[in-house]
């Protein structure tokens, strides 16, 4: 598509704007300004010429003229009129030509001399708009440095009490109401999360002791969904207390070795993969296993870092996250690998397809693509938490559609 100069225009970066501004108003201001001069010489010199064309006899009778004796002997008008007045008409062109050589050697010059200065006027101009616009591009390297991990930060721009000044400090008052919403939100999800876990725990026991066996029929059958449903019910709130923990970020990091918690992870779910009837591998680097259950490849562990600085707990249960999620929306006889190369995790699975415009569905909480995969347990909040965990520790994590169904989630860390 073709653009219109002022859809260019609006397309370049405002420092340049700015400097074409300097630049455009400088030439023409110098263009009104020589056509201004270049009109009054002309009228000028056209006056001047005008006022010496004087003849001889023009002085008052009876004053004698200084320089008669000087003077060359007067051609006699009426005898020879046609050569004073060719010799007048040329002395005449020749005060034109002048003229005329004068003012187009002054444009001329004038004009180069007027893009010169329009050119340095440019750079000075961009120089000028480096120096204005300096506090703008360090507020925007501050606000992009600024998330809901680090909402403490502030711009606090020092300087003169001007349009910048009050801009930075507009800002910085709404990231304090923003870190007061957040902080709010966080503590109400943890305080609640824990105060919920008390009674379900009373309920549990309650369920446990007094609906003891031996029962009668019908009650065993109760019992056992209301337990169900007490289980569930922990998970979410510990699943929310495990959000509520990874949004408010890293207090401190100690170094994790990959390799080894990812095995850990695996050899902890490795009874749900035999129960699913699904084969987990793990490759380190030069190969995968093979198993109808689990089994694991060193490889050489050479190829992999052996530490990330991060918070072991939050990525285990990241790690956990992955791979229970891959375990859980696939099909009978399926496959995960796990895959461990540089500072990359890659998990990918079988299962039904997924369509690639409902991928950022999964990392938003309470969200299930139940028409698209099979499973019907869990609470969508798999993939979120372990969103929220990478974000935490500067890492991040993406999803693609397999080749042939399935997803390959890819967590990299910095």
């Amino acid at each position: 598509m073709r653009l219109t100069p002022r859809a260019l225009l609006h397309r370049m970066p405002f420092r340049t704007r700015l400097a074409l501004a300097f630049s455009g108003l400088f030439l023409i201001t110098g263009i009104l300004l020589l056509a201004f001069v270049v009109v009054l010489a002309r009228y000028g010199t056209a006056q001047q010429v005008q006022g010496i064309s004087v003849t001889y006899g023009d002085l008052p009778a009876g004053q004698a003229d200084p320089f008669e004796s000087a003077r060359p002997t007067r051609p006699d008008l009426t005898r020879d009129p046609p050569s004073d007045v060719a010799m007048i008409q040329k002395i005449d062109q020749t005060v034109r030509a002048v003229q005329d050589t004068a003012l187009r050697q002054m444009v001329l010059w004038s004009a180069v001399g007027l893009l010169v200065l329009a050119l340095l006027a440019g750079l000075l101009g961009w120089w000028l708009a480096g120096r204005a616009l300096h506090p703008v591009a360090s507020m925007t390297d501050t606000v992009r440095r600024i998330s809901e991990q680090n909402l403490h930060q502030r711009l606090a721009l020092t300087g003169p009490d001007d349009e910048l000044h009050r801009l930075a400090d507009t800002f910085d008052t709404m990231l304090d109401r923003l870190e007061r919403s957040f902080e709010s939100q966080r503590r109400f999800v943890a305080n609640a999360s824990h105060e919920l876990k008390t009674p379900l725990a009373v309920q549990r026991t309650t369920l446990q002791v007094g609906l003891a066996d031996p029962l009668p029929d019908g009650l065993s059958e109760v019992r056992e969904d209301l337990l169900g449903a007490n289980r569930e019910a922990e998970q979410l709130i510990n699943a929310l207390l495990l959000l509520a923990r990874s949004d408010r970020g890293l207090e401190k990091t100690e170094p994790v070795d990959l390799v080894a918690a990812t095995r850990l992870v695996a050899a902890e779910l490795a009874p749900l993969a035999a129960e699913a009837g699904l084969r987990l591998d793990i490759d380190t680097g030069t190969g995968t296993g093979t198993g109808t259950a689990t089994s694991t490849h060193a490889g050489t562990d050479a190829a992999v870092p052996p530490t990330v600085p991060g918070d072991p707990v939050l990525l285990r249960h990241l790690l956990t996250n992955l791979i229970r999620n891959a375990i859980q929306y696939n099909h009978p006889g399926g496959h995960v690998l796990v895959r461990l190369d540089a500072s990359t995790v890659t998990v990918t699975n079988t299962g039904a397809r997924v369509p690639a415009d409902r991928i950022p569905d999964l990392f938003e909480p309470f969200r299930r693509l139940d028409g698209d995969r099979t499973a019907t347990t869990g609470h969508g909040l798999g993939l979120s938490i372990a969103a929220s965990i990478a974000q935490a520790h500067h890492a991040t994590l993406t999803a693609r559609p397999g080749p042939e169904g399935g997803l390959a989630l890819t967590l990299r860390f910095s």
